[in-house]
């Protein structure tokens, strides 16, 4: 248990930044989830909206520190991969 003054704040912000963290990591993980149901529903405007909405938030998500900025970029990648895959089979 903190004994000092500050370790006592630190201990209090710990909390609170894990409960908004977490809830970050929720919404960026159902929204990545949304846009992969949405690729695997083979309509392309669906999913490119679906795939807009993700990387806007795995973005936000690195920039506030919920996650590392490597892990959001990777992941946007392989959305937008599969995106341009689902877009160039629609063309054919």
């Amino acid at each position: 248990m903190a004994t000092h003054k500050s370790a006592v704040k630190r201990a209090r912000q710990t909390i609170e930044r894990n409960k908004v963290n977490r809830e970050r990591r929720s919404a960026i993980h159902a929204l990545t989830k949304s846009a992969e149901a949405a690729i695997a529903g083979k309509d392309p405007k669906v999913a490119a909206d679906a795939v807009r909405h993700a990387e806007a938030a795995l973005a936000r998500g690195a920039g506030r520190g919920t996650m590392h900025w490597k892990t959001a970029a990777r992941k946007t990648s392989r959305l937008a991969k599969r995106l341009k895959t689902l877009q160039q089979t629609k063309k054919k």
